[in-house]
């Protein structure tokens, strides 16, 4: 899904997703396969978007591994799922990235403050590098403020899908998103209408 860049062609914007409350109905630290079952609308929303002819990235906080819960190598098979749930769906994964620290984990290798632990945007900066997409043409979907906060930070546009998982609301104009709607779907439909958008509008969308 990389592309070359050619002289005078812009390069494509992506869809970045959040994992675990977004993607998948949220099993805290999980990397059994057996146990990732797709969120509501999910289904639909990887439907419309394999339809767009863009990347679709899953970037996900994972620290478990700080935690010493599991290691990188248990993230292999989620990500092999991850694709089977996408194809499915006639959809592609285009990239898998996540953050395996934490500050206060207990495995010193991954015990530390990083720039790829979201709300920084250290994993979108690498999906766009790695992949070759602007991301000022791509959109974040993500279930928390903190998925929001790197989305701003790398100049996406935005959407929350407001499932009950941000209990905290800690809000400022980086965590403001574009758009704000109850399941996945909805938040599928408002990208594949805007993608492209330079300038893209805060509003809630109701059920």
């Amino acid at each position: 899904m990389s592309e070359t860049a050619r002289p005078g062609r812009a390069l494509p914007g992506a869809v970045l997703l959040d994992k675990d409350g977004t993607l998948l109905d949220d099993v805290p630290y999980n990397v059994d396969p057996a146990r990732m079952r797709l969120a509501p609308g999910a289904g639909a929303a990887l439907r419309l978007l394999g339809s767009l002819g863009v990347p679709l990235v899953v970037v996900t906080n994972q620290p478990g591994v700080a935690h010493g819960y599991h290691t990188e190598a248990d993230l292999l098979p989620v990500r092999e799922r991850l694709a089977g749930l996408f194809a499915a769906h006639g959809a592609t994964l285009a990239g898998f990235f996540y953050c395996p620290h934490h500050p206060a984990g207990k495995v010193p290798a991954y015990t530390r403050a990083c720039l790829c632990r979201k709300p920084m945007p250290g994993l979108l900066l690498q999906a766009a590098a790695a992949l070759r997409f602007e991301l000022c043409r791509s959109w974040m979907i993500g279930d928390i403020l903190n998925d929001v906060e790197a989305g701003r930070r790398a100049g996406c546009g935005t959407v929350l899908v407001d499932c009950g998982n941000e209990t905290e609301w800690q809000l400022s104009p980086a965590r403001q998103a574009h758009y704000v709607v109850p399941a996945l779907d909805a938040a599928a439909r408002i990208v594949a209408g805007r993608m492209g958008a330079v300038a893209p509008r805060t509003e809630t969308v109701s059920p």
